[in-house]
């Protein structure tokens, strides 16, 4: 099965879109976690200062009180100092406008005196308060302090006692009323963001303080929704913690203990308020990021059709110049290497060209030339040698004898097949040889030795030439025989002047002679039995005995007046092959 295939404009625009967009992504997704971290540790470190800045001032506040009162029992209970004891409380009151009352009370437990803003004071009365809690807490504590738990007076106002024991047993107890609105100020005053508060709770989970007053009064009813908001920002870690609030509303929220009270100050902001910025950037970088992706999608598209529309060019001009199209060009203005690949097409497509012309001068060259003479006017690029001109040539002319006859009363397949071996056979030593073919006509040829290329003895090497020539085709003479067809070759040469060149027409040209010494050297041919060489007296002496020849006398020839004397070569000479 095929691979599926895919384009090089796709795979240009996905690298490239990817190339852009990814680390766009990647930047935007790292921007956002690091903002997100930095943000929660933003939050959590505005939700610490605010929870600790409370949580601060509570303690202040009843570390004032506790102290206020410690004065009050730094000294023992002489018999007749009430009414000090009296003017030493009215000086808490006014030094301390949260404390709604405070009592007195001696080491035994009885109550020395008692001034309050709203109910009636009392001095001296010995009022014997033994089993008052803060007296019982105070005497079984170790820290000499007892925070008593919250109340409403009148359903609205928080008040609390604390309770002072003296340094020494006999100094007694002080016993203080403590408004707590003051805390409830603290609280309220409070703002995280928008929407953030913060509140109070104690260690059983009971609203001390909370800006929606209507939650404290419920008292016990919300302690257990409180309790398990606390436990979850307690496994935080002292970090802002996600959890949700008594309503289930998603919050971000942070604790601050109260150890001395066992309180816990909680601050918290509504989730949807407190990432809001964070949000706000990831909307930002969303943004960013879908400009960017579109700003991607036009980049890449322009580059992968700058890209794939050259190279497609390319191709398409691949498969023309492929068909034959060498005159096809590709044209591509972009400055950079795709403009000079078109530039080294272009060169290729025009070489090409040049080649093929060559190729195709070369085939029509070798129609008529030797194989080498061929490639020798191809080389040197000299037309000059086909053009027409006077020289001295030797012509060779071989017909096979008895052929006619043969060819008659043959069948075609097997006249076809002697054809085939005797060209081939008499081919091969012509292009080794590097004699001109200029004729090629069944079974007579026609050809050229000393044109249109010279050579330093023509007359020996036609000579020799057909000599081979002879020779090879004696050798399929004898197996013709042994076949039953009487076939020979005769073979004429004459030398002399003669009018060489082309001729023929555009599409068909032929290199050939004109003149006597082709006729004379075609008249040898036909005179010449089998196995023979016939030659004219100008090849005889251009030879000058170099290969033994026999006269023949002279023999009429026809186109000429005079008996033209004649010479065979020796059949001594001729091999068997």
């Amino acid at each position: 099965m095929p691979k599926p295939h895919r384009t090089l404009f796709v795979k240009y625009f996905f690298t490239l879109f990817i190339a852009v967009v990814f680390p766009l992504a990647l930047g935007a997704m790292g921007e956002a976690w690091f903002g997100y971290r930095e943000h929660r540790a933003h939050l959590t470190e505005l939700l610490r200062t605010e929870s600790r800045s409370a949580a601060d001032r509570i303690q202040t506040f009843t570390d004032g009180i506790r102290d206020q009162l410690g004065w009050l029992v730094q000294f023992p209970w002489p018999d007749g100092q009430d009414e000090q004891h009296k003017i030493d409380a009215h000086r808490l009151l006014r030094q301390v406008p949260a404390i709604s009352s405070v009592s007195l009370f001696d080491r035994v437990g009885v109550q020395r005196t008692m001034v309050s803003r709203l109910a009636i004071n009392r001095i001296g009365e010995e009022t014997n308060l033994p089993s008052d809690r803060a007296v019982a807490e105070l005497r079984e504590s170790v820290s000499k302090v007892w925070y008593g738990p919250v109340r409403y007076q009148r359903g609205s106002e928080p008040h609390m006692t604390i309770a002072v024991s003296g340094n020494r047993q006999a100094n007694g107890f002080a016993i203080a009323d403590v408004n707590l609105k003051l805390i409830w100020d603290v609280v309220t005053a409070i703002k995280i963001g928008e929407t953030g508060e913060a509140f109070v709770i104690d260690d059983t989970g009971r609203l001390v303080a909370h800006p929606d007053i209507s939650l404290v009064l419920r008292g016990d009813a919300t302690a257990s929704a409180f309790n398990r908001l606390r436990h979850d920002i307690a496994k935080s870690n002292s970090s802002a913690t996600e959890t949700k609030d008594i309503e289930g509303h998603p919050v971000v929220a942070l604790v601050a203990e109260i150890p001395s009270l066992k309180w816990t100050v909680v601050v918290e902001q509504p989730a949807a308020e407190a990432f809001a910025p964070i949000r706000s950037s990831l909307w930002r970088s969303l943004l960013l990021v879908l400009i960017g992706t579109l700003i991607a999608i036009v980049l890449a598209y322009w580059l992968a059709r700058r890209m794939s529309g050259p190279i497609r060019q390319l191709e398409e001009g691949a498969q023309l110049v492929g068909a034959g199209q060498f005159d096809h060009r590709v044209t591509i203005s972009t400055g950079d290497e795709l403009e000079q690949l078109a530039g080294r097409f272009n060169e290729m497509a025009r070489e090409l060209g040049l080649s093929k012309e060559k190729s195709d001068r070369i085939n029509r060259l070798k129609r008529f030339l030797a194989p080498q003479i061929a490639d020798l006017v191809e080389r040197t690029g000299d037309d000059a040698l086909l053009e027409g001109q006077r020289r001295e040539v030797v012509a060779v002319f071989a017909d096979l004898r008895g052929f006619t006859a043969f060819s008659n009363r043959t069948e075609p397949e097997i006249v076809m097949k002697v054809l085939g071996a005797y060209h081939e056979a008499v081919g091969a030593i012509i292009d080794r040889r590097g004699a001109t073919l200029t004729n090629f006509a069944g079974d007579g040829l026609m050809l050229l030795v000393n044109a249109p290329v010279s050579c330093p003895d023509p007359a020996l090497e036609a000579l020799s030439l057909a000599i081979e020539m002879q020779s090879v085709v004696q050798s399929l003479v004898a197996d013709w025989r042994k076949q039953g067809h009487r076939i020979g070759l005769g073979i004429g040469l004459a030398m002399g002047p003669a009018t060489v060149g082309r001729i023929g027409y555009e599409g068909r040209l032929e290199y050939t002679a004109i003149g006597s010494t082709v006729n004379l050297a075609s008249r040898l041919c036909s005179a010449a039995i089998d196995g023979q060489i016939l030659v004219d007296a100008v090849v005889a002496t251009a030879i000058d005995a170099k290969i033994p020849l026999q006269a023949m006398g002279a023999i009429a020839v026809k186109g000429y007046d005079q008996p033209v004397p004649v010479f065979t070569v020796a059949p001594s000479v001729i091999p068997k092959c």
